[in-house]
């Protein structure tokens, strides 16, 4: 049962009916279950299902006596407005989860655009958060991230110490598409357990083309592609939290029935599962040697660019899109004027301004972090009314 307690139950996929609203007989079915079975780490968030998600979760726990199971909750500094003041959405989360305390509680993905707001005196966060903490109204504090393992190494300097743990996008496709294992190598340097979100990038890894799992099969027949994406983290000692967010009750049976066998992969089989993702990709060769930046006259990061555009081609995913959207107008890859002197310095002879125009056709189909901000606070109002 040792594994069971390395489960989280998150709350960001509940099941919902037609209207989209949270089925809550379900969710309540699935969380009875869970408990039932050793799962007691339920991570949720103030954006989660506009709002919803804390306080049916609230709802359905209070049967439960509070030492029997553990909340996860998130301040929303990623997309901060007036009205997200620290205390005030602290204290308003507190009373959605019916709890006195959060068991952990997280400064909610720090990326390249938001660690502009988690830095700036004006709104005070890590401080306000620490106190908190002091008071015993926060057992452990830390903090998730889409970011780069550059930015994520500022983060945690700028902390000093402050962050009890990380909870990162990690699974065997992102180990190397994310650089989840340079992130995953930095946390156990300085010691912070790494948490993990997105085990099955979304659904994505759940679900493998007939080629890729009769690889797998030919090795571990009765294996699923799910079991194979949770053994993988299984297998490394730092992990010590894999959240699924689950919206179907066979989910939650298939996901603790693996937890409880706990099977780990050996090295070939780890092996294997690295080349299979390697065949998922589809992507640009971009070694980020860096040679396209010494004469592009617009001084634009691409490499960085690259690594963006390899992973919308694999999923349109707003964590990726708004990494981008900390950049100034003049630093996006729109600013690119095709004048191919990155084409003529590069190695692989990549045509860099025709995947950088790829890239913005992309782009110009999702909708920037701002809108998507704009949006989650007008359903978050109107949630409250």
């Amino acid at each position: 049962m040792e594994n069971i307690k390395r489960f989280g139950f998150g709350c960001m996929r509940l099941p919902v009916d037609e209207n989209d609203n949270i089925n809550i007989a379900e969710t309540e079915k699935m969380i009875d279950y869970a408990l039932k079975n050793g799962v007691n780490y339920f991570d949720t968030a103030y954006v989660y299902h506009a709002g919803k998600s804390e306080t049916v979760i609230g709802e359905i726990l209070k049967k439960y006596p509070r030492e029997s199971f553990m909340i996860a909750d998130k301040y929303p500094g990623h997309q901060i407005c007036d009205s997200y003041n620290p205390e005030e959405t602290f204290n308003e989360q507190l009373e959605r989860c019916k709890v006195d305390y959060f068991d952990y509680y997280l400064l909610h993905n720090i990326n390249e655009n938001s660690i502009k707001v988690y830095t700036d005196e004006k709104w005070g966060i890590l401080e306000y958060f620490k106190e908190q903490k002091r008071l015993g109204k926060i057992r452990h504090l830390g903090f998730s991230c889409h970011c780069s393992t550059e930015l994520l190494k500022e983060f945690l300097d700028y902390c000093d110490g402050a962050m009890e743990f990380c909870q990162i996008q990690l699974n065997y496709l992102d180990w190397t598409l994310q650089d989840g294992k340079a992130k995953y190598e930095l946390l156990t340097e300085r010691n912070i357990p790494v948490y993990i979100m997105e085990p099955l990038r979304g659904g994505k890894l759940a679900t493998l083309s007939e080629e890729s799992l009769n690889k797998l099969k030919a090795v571990r027949d009765n294996a699923t592609a799910v079991e194979w994406a949770f053994r993988f983290l299984l297998n490394l000692p730092n992990v010590k939290m894999i959240l699924s967010g689950m919206s179907e009750f066979s989910q939650i049976e298939e996901n603790i029935a693996i937890f409880k066998e706990n099977i780990p992969l050996n090295e070939n089989e780890n092996k294997l599962l690295l080349e299979v993702a390697e065949t998922l990709k589809n992507s640009v060769p971009c070694t980020a040697c860096g040679y396209c930046l010494k004469d592009c006259p617009m001084q634009l990061n691409i490499p960085f660019f690259i690594s963006i555009y390899n992973e919308l081609k694999i999923q349109k995913a707003v964590s990726v899109r708004m990494r981008l959207d900390g950049l100034p107008q003049e630093k996006q890859p729109s600013a690119c004027i095709s004048c191919g002197m990155c084409t003529q310095n590069c190695p692989q002879k990549i045509n860099v301004p025709e995947e950088l125009n790829n890239l913005n056709e992309i782009l110009g189909t999702m909708p920037t972090w701002a809108q998507i901000c704009e949006e989650r606070n007008k359903k978050m109002k109107e949630s409250k009314k």
